[in-house]
């Protein structure tokens, strides 16, 4: 028998997938909220104005290895209110300003105060000639859960608007136990959980293709085939805190990112943000103390630079995050797949 809701409609159990769906982006959902993401948690791109620089400087790159095209375009993904776009405009030598077109792509309206430069878009433009960046798109992109039972059997997780779970009787669909079978392997302990990255793999391979020379990157916290977590990486975010991932439109629901399963072409690399940032010049050295007594003022910037680095490149927070840069169309060299992903021990 159905659960009823207050307002007298069933609240009908259903896959993860199409309940964070609604929950997040409904006609009431999460991301349609008017204080917007940066409302509830921290990105890097809020960390720290070092992170729009080097998004700054890799579109750079990409500018030149494309041979600096008459039109140059910027996609920010799951652009929230326009942060990023915003502050990589301001950095952009105007050399490459003046021939870039900037797109933030949001289902969110677009912001009052948004620079009259930046298009606002609902899904990305086809043909990009330049970058198109996804800060924390995929983690967003919903997925379904599967449990394995008592019995050692993977079986869809089903959930109720208050956040009830219950396993599907019906078997797993073949997609999603191929998908299982090759990036996420279950064995039959019971109570063993995955995500099902199907839809962020379709998603992915979409933006990828929107791209017709330039650079695809997406960055997320992310686990690789052989250590995904037993059970599941979904949870929920509210005003800056982790909570329940309760499907009612109160929180933002999220799930790390099986980014080696997103990869489409042989040219794609992993790397991780401390690596990424590094190759981009954001790194988190002191400057010398002989700087203090030089340049008192300069010394005090290049420690508020360092400790900004520090945040954005550390171990167990930001640092963790991955990025997958694909290329498209362009010889790879100095786009940061030539960066060996090496961490200091």
């Amino acid at each position: 028998m159905e659960n009823v809701r207050e307002d007298g409609r069933q609240d009908e159990a259903r896959g993860w997938r199409e309940a964070t769906e609604r929950a997040l982006y409904g006609p009431a959902g999460f991301y349609r909220r008017p204080e917007g993401p940066a409302g509830h948690f921290r990105t890097s791109v809020h960390a720290s104005p070092l992170f729009a620089g080097a998004v700054a400087e890799l579109l750079c790159r990409v500018d030149a290895a494309l041979g600096t095209p008459e039109r140059l375009t910027f996609v920010d993904m799951a652009a929230g209110r326009g942060e990023l776009v915003s502050r990589v405009l301001e950095l952009l030598p105007e050399s490459v300003h003046a021939r870039v077109h900037a797109c933030a792509v949001e289902i969110a309206g677009r912001p009052a105060d948004l620079d009259h430069r930046i298009e606002w878009r609902s899904a990305p433009p086809t043909g990009i000639t330049g970058l198109l960046f996804a800060n924390e798109w995929l983690d967003n992109v919903p997925v379904d859960v599967v449990e394995t039972d008592a019995d050692g059997t993977a079986r869809l997780v089903l959930v109720r608007q208050d956040g009830t779970e219950s396993l599907s009787p019906e078997p797993l669909g073949d997609a999603a136990r191929e998908w299982l079978d090759t990036w996420w392997p279950l064995s039959s302990e019971p109570g063993l959980r995955a995500e099902v990255g199907l839809a962020r793999d379709t998603a992915w391979a979409a933006a990828v293709g929107s791209v017709e020379r330039g650079l695809a990157v997406a960055v997320d916290y992310a686990h690789a085939r052989g250590t995904r977590p037993p059970f599941g990486t979904l949870t929920g975010f509210r005003e800056g805190r982790e909570v329940p991932p309760v499907p009612d439109g109160s929180r933002d629901i999220t799930a790390h990112v099986a980014l080696d399963a997103c990869a489409t072409g042989p040219g794609a690399r992993l790397l991780g943000q401390r690596a990424a940032l590094r190759a981009l010049g954001v790194a988190a050295d002191r400057p010398p103390l002989s700087l203090a007594s030089r340049d008192p003022a300069g010394y005090v910037r290049a420690l508020a630079r360092a400790g900004e680095a520090a945040e954005l490149t550390a171990r167990g927070g930001l640092g963790d995050f991955g990025w997958l840069v694909e290329p498209v169309g362009v010889a790879p060299d100095g786009l940061l797949v030539d960066v060996a992903d090496h961490e200091e021990q």
